[in-house]
């Protein structure tokens, strides 16, 4: 059969992206950390709270007999005391992080069930840096490293248990340090290699946050979620054409602890769900299209009803039987319209690389750099500051504590970073012209403070990456009088029809197996860095009578932060476009990082209008055919 995707004779990650989407159910949640805003939790019930205190002296209320908390203050006080190798540098940061799961998921398949999983985890991770804020043990990639029997990260006992935890922390505190000063060692004698070392510090100094909320409990009985997500997945029966189909709910609860040496203390407990349908269906000339459905929502209780949902799905069925039986899209380069949802995509595939500030690693990996760059991971926004970067007129704001955008709830939100520090909102670009950057306490070029943006998943590395974000324009039209540009755009440069993409794609969700997504995203990397996108609903737009045709197996070309830099026009119609990044490394804060599930995703929005590029190019389908099923797929009651 014949695949749309780029023709896998370019696929260069294989199977090293394998792992990329195969990450336990744990690694979502790891994703959602300290996102209270967003699940309607409280935020801090007292001015006090705001105010730090030692880092020896718990913050928890005097009922709260939580042994987590405990734990986590006892071996903090020693570590800081007690904690060095005679002669070695002592460390100068100590944090530790504990994340708390509990999560159900449940997979049906045409109204069969296929998987229905509890589970609860807690992970743990801790960490050291040596020396001082301007040269620490961090922000080094190395081909070595110290890795003992246990590392500081890992899974701990579910039961809260002090004695348990305590011994954890202690082993884990023994290794984080022994791998600090074994990196402290490698970071100098790399730099005493180069001809002129960077001089932006490591880490920034903060204010220490302390913010205790109470343990949010999961419940699991409020609806009968089997039933319901049977009755969602059923829906798609209708359309005898699909060939399979998948329906995921996620509900998530989840505990976030962080204590750092400074006197930073979190405790935030958060709720997030999600239901994610992928199908894919066989064109007559073997071609294989796919379509999806999402909803993500803060709390379970907010998810759609069962009715609601299989309503959504069956539309994205009905689109997809509509897909197979159009026509194959020619080559075309000309004006190209991008509805509110397409451009919300687009942005986020475009934007993100370039809206972090901080700095990259050193890398004693020659081709680290290169390898980032590759996957559009490199910043064009670097020094910039001050320059026209978009449009005269537009403006990009970052909100994290955004809880809505005009009554549409947004679910990017938070209370505090993954570092303990407070949000802002962050004037990225006004009136065209490149403001500020986001940053987290990794120092950058052109700002040395933390902002409030750092974000990870799996305790991993943080990055800054951007939450509620907002691309508008103060000379916004009409969708109406933006059609009627985009067509004289078409008619002025001679074109009988152009093209307008309705939707983008998201192999992480649309692919319905493993390997789908991995032969997706394996062909993409090698084109991404230069503008190579995946569009899921394409039209021809005619310019004699402005019909619409749908047309399949096109891959959009060129299409970079350079491309948005001028629009001829930008729509009125603003739209929230709820997307997860991805946060597996080599992923995040890159172009890739858009393509995220609810199994494995940071909650972002992104609130878009519709786009008119002056330019884009669309490549045609141009493989062989392969042979249809000898043997027609059975039929659905």
């Amino acid at each position: 059969m014949i695949r749309r995707r780029i023709p896998a004779s370019r696929a260069l990650l294989g199977s090293c992206l394998a792992p990329a989407i195969a990450i336990a159910i744990a690694a979502i949640l790891l994703a959602l950390p300290f996102h209270a805003a967003a699940a309607g939790i409280p935020g801090t019930s007292s001015p006090a709270a705001r105010h730090a205190k030692p880092a020896g002296v718990p913050a928890t209320p005097p009922q709260d007999n939580d042994q987590t908390l405990r734990a986590l203050h006892d071996e903090m006080a020693r570590s800081q005391t007690r904690l060095v190798i005679p002669g070695a540098e002592k460390p100068f940061y100590i944090q530790y992080q504990l994340l708390d799961i509990d999560a159900r998921t449940i997979t049906t398949s045409f109204g069969a069930l296929l998987s229905s999983t509890t589970n609860r985890s807690r992970f743990m991770l801790a960490t050291i840096r040596v020396v001082d804020y301007h040269l620490d043990s961090s922000n080094f990639v190395t081909d070595e490293g110290f890795r003992g029997f246990l590392g500081s990260a890992g899974q701990v006992g579910i039961d809260r248990d002090y004695n348990s935890l305590r011994q954890d922390l202690w082993l884990s505190t023994d290794q984080a340090y022994k791998e600090a000063l074994t990196q402290m060692s490698s970071k100098r004698a790399f730099l005493r290699s180069l001809t002129k070392p960077p001089e932006i510090d490591d880490f920034s100094k903060t204010t220490p946050v302390v913010l205790v909320e109470p343990r949010l409990e999961p419940d699991w009985t409020s609806r009968n979620w089997e039933e319901e997500a049977r009755a969602t997945s059923r829906a798609v029966r209708a359309n005898p054409e699909i060939k399979d189909s998948r329906v995921t709910y996620y509900l998530i609860y989840t505990t976030y602890y962080l204590l750092t040496s400074e006197g930073t203390e979190i405790r935030v407990s958060r709720s997030f769900a999600g239901i994610e349908g992928g199908m894919d269906a066989l064109a007559e000339d073997g071609m294989e299209v796919q379509n999806y459905y999402t909803k993500y929502v803060a709390k379970p209780a907010d998810l759609p009803s069962a009715a609601e949902a299989g309503k959504s799905l069956e539309n994205a069925a009905q689109e997809l039987v509509a897909l197979r039986s159009s026509p194959l899209v020619p080559d075309f380069t000309g004006p190209m319209l991008f509805d509110a949802p397409a451009a919300g995509s687009l942005l986020a595939q475009v934007l993100t690389p370039s809206l972090s500030g901080a700095r990259g690693p050193l890398s004693m990996l020659p081709r680290f750099d290169e390898m980032m760059q590759g996957l559009g991971g490199h910043s064009e926004w670097t020094g910039r500051a001050g320059t026209r970067v978009l449009p005269a007129g537009v403006s990009l704001v970052d909100e994290p504590t955004l809880p809505a955008y005009q009554g549409k709830p947004v679910i990017g939100g938070y209370d505090v970073d993954d570092e303990g520090v407070r949000p802002q909102r962050v004037s990225i670009v006004d009136n065209g012209i490149l403001k500020e950057l986001l940053m987290s306490r990794r120092p950058g070029p052109e700002s040395y403070a933390s902002n409030g943006h750092a974000r990870s998943a799996l305790l991993g590395d943080t990055h800054p990456l951007p939450s509620n974000l907002i691309f508008e324009s103060n000379a916004a039209e009409s969708p109406a009088d933006l059609k009627k540009k985009f067509l004289s755009l078409c008619k002025d440069d001679g074109h009988e029809w152009c093209i307008e993409v309705r939707r983008m794609d998201n192999p992480a969700i649309s692919a319905v197996h493993q390997e789908d997504f991995n032969e997706t995203i394996g062909a993409l990397a090698a084109g991404i860095s230069s503008g190579e996108r995946i569009p899921l609903l394409l039209y021809r737009v005619y310019v004699s009578d402005g019909h619409e045709e749908l047309v399949r197996g096109g891959i959009l070309n060129g299409l970079t932060l350079r491309s948005i830099r001028n629009l001829p026009g930008v729509g009125n119609d603003l739209t929230v476009f709820d997307f997860m990044e991805n946060p597996t490394q080599g992923f995040t804060g890159t172009a890739l990082g858009a393509f995220g599930s609810a199994q494995a995703g940071i909650p972002t929005s992104i609130v878009a209008p519709s786009i008119v590029l002056e330019e884009g190019e669309v490549r045609g389908f141009h493989g062989e055919p392969r042979r249809l099923p000898l043997v027609t797929q059975p039929p659905l009651n």
